[in-house]
Protein backbone atom coordinates (compact mmCIF):
# COMPACT_ATOMS: atom_id res chain seq x y z
CA UNK A 1 0.00 0.00 0.00
CA UNK A 2 1.20 3.46 -0.84
CA UNK A 3 -0.07 6.72 0.63
CA UNK A 4 -0.70 9.65 -1.69
CA UNK A 5 1.86 11.89 0.03
CA UNK A 6 4.60 9.31 -0.63
CA UNK A 7 4.25 9.93 -4.36
CA UNK A 8 4.92 13.67 -4.04
CA UNK A 9 8.34 15.03 -4.96
CA UNK A 10 8.07 17.57 -2.14
CA UNK A 11 7.58 14.75 0.39
CA UNK A 12 10.59 12.84 -0.95
CA UNK A 13 12.68 16.03 -0.72
CA UNK A 14 11.43 16.58 2.83
CA UNK A 15 12.48 13.09 3.95
CA UNK A 16 15.87 13.52 2.23
CA UNK A 17 16.24 16.82 4.06
CA UNK A 18 15.38 15.16 7.37
CA UNK A 19 18.08 12.53 6.80
CA UNK A 20 20.62 15.25 5.94
CA UNK A 21 19.69 17.30 9.01
CA UNK A 22 20.10 14.27 11.26
CA UNK A 23 23.56 13.57 9.78
CA UNK A 24 24.61 17.18 10.37
CA UNK A 25 23.27 17.14 13.93
CA UNK A 26 25.40 14.07 14.67
CA UNK A 27 28.47 16.20 13.96
CA UNK A 28 27.55 19.05 16.29
CA UNK A 29 29.92 19.29 19.27
CA UNK A 30 28.73 18.98 22.84
CA UNK A 31 27.11 22.09 24.21
CA UNK A 32 24.93 22.73 21.17
CA UNK A 33 22.00 20.46 22.03
CA UNK A 34 19.62 23.42 21.88
CA UNK A 35 20.42 24.02 18.20
CA UNK A 36 20.38 20.30 17.37
CA UNK A 37 16.97 19.96 19.00
CA UNK A 38 15.59 22.97 17.12
CA UNK A 39 16.84 21.59 13.79
CA UNK A 40 15.58 18.08 14.55
CA UNK A 41 12.08 19.31 15.39
CA UNK A 42 11.85 21.68 12.41
CA UNK A 43 13.20 19.09 9.95
CA UNK A 44 10.78 16.44 11.22
CA UNK A 45 7.87 18.88 11.04
CA UNK A 46 8.24 19.26 7.27
CA UNK A 47 7.37 15.70 6.10
CA UNK A 48 4.87 15.20 8.94
CA UNK A 49 2.89 18.31 7.99
CA UNK A 50 3.04 17.51 4.28
CA UNK A 51 1.63 14.04 4.96
CA UNK A 52 -1.06 15.37 7.28
CA UNK A 53 -1.99 18.20 4.92
CA UNK A 54 -2.33 15.92 1.91
CA UNK A 55 -4.56 13.66 3.99
CA UNK A 56 -6.94 16.45 5.00
CA UNK A 57 -10.25 16.66 3.13
CA UNK A 58 -10.65 20.41 3.61
CA UNK A 59 -8.66 22.71 1.29
CA UNK A 60 -8.18 25.16 4.16
CA UNK A 61 -6.76 22.44 6.43
CA UNK A 62 -4.53 21.25 3.62
CA UNK A 63 -3.16 24.75 3.01
CA UNK A 64 -2.62 25.31 6.74
CA UNK A 65 -0.51 22.15 7.13
CA UNK A 66 1.47 22.90 3.96
CA UNK A 67 2.08 26.43 5.27
CA UNK A 68 3.39 24.99 8.54
CA UNK A 69 5.71 22.69 6.56
CA UNK A 70 6.89 25.69 4.52
CA UNK A 71 7.60 27.67 7.69
CA UNK A 72 9.53 24.75 9.16
CA UNK A 73 11.67 24.53 6.01
CA UNK A 74 12.47 28.23 6.32
CA UNK A 75 13.31 27.67 9.99
CA UNK A 76 15.77 24.92 9.01
CA UNK A 77 17.51 27.31 6.62
CA UNK A 78 17.84 29.82 9.46
CA UNK A 79 19.29 27.14 11.75
CA UNK A 80 21.87 26.32 9.07
CA UNK A 81 22.79 30.01 8.98
CA UNK A 82 23.10 30.01 12.77
CA UNK A 83 25.26 26.89 12.59
CA UNK A 84 27.53 28.67 10.14
CA UNK A 85 27.76 31.76 12.34
CA UNK A 86 28.56 29.62 15.39
CA UNK A 87 31.29 27.78 13.50
CA UNK A 88 29.43 24.45 13.52
CA UNK A 89 29.08 24.38 9.73
CA UNK A 90 31.40 25.65 7.06
CA UNK A 91 30.15 28.20 4.56
CA UNK A 92 30.04 25.44 1.96
CA UNK A 93 28.23 22.93 4.19
CA UNK A 94 25.62 25.50 5.22
CA UNK A 95 25.03 26.46 1.59
CA UNK A 96 24.61 22.85 0.54
CA UNK A 97 22.33 22.15 3.51
CA UNK A 98 20.07 25.07 2.53
CA UNK A 99 19.51 23.78 -1.01
CA UNK A 100 16.81 21.25 -0.06
CA UNK A 101 14.82 23.59 2.21
CA UNK A 102 14.92 26.20 -0.54
CA UNK A 103 13.53 23.69 -3.04
CA UNK A 104 10.90 22.53 -0.55
CA UNK A 105 9.75 26.12 0.07
CA UNK A 106 9.43 26.70 -3.68
CA UNK A 107 7.38 23.53 -4.19
CA UNK A 108 5.11 24.20 -1.21
CA UNK A 109 4.56 27.77 -2.38
CA UNK A 110 3.45 26.44 -5.78
CA UNK A 111 1.13 24.02 -3.99
CA UNK A 112 -0.63 26.98 -2.36
CA UNK A 113 0.97 26.96 1.10
CA UNK A 114 0.22 30.19 2.86
CA UNK A 115 -2.52 31.30 0.45
CA UNK A 116 -6.02 31.96 1.70
CA UNK A 117 -8.91 30.07 0.16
Amino acid sequence: MSFSHERLDVYRCATAHLALALRLIAGFPRGHAYLADQLRRAALSIPLNIAEGVGRPSPDDRRRHLAIARGSAMECAAVFDAGRMLGLLSEEAAGEAKALPERIVQMLTKMGAGQRG
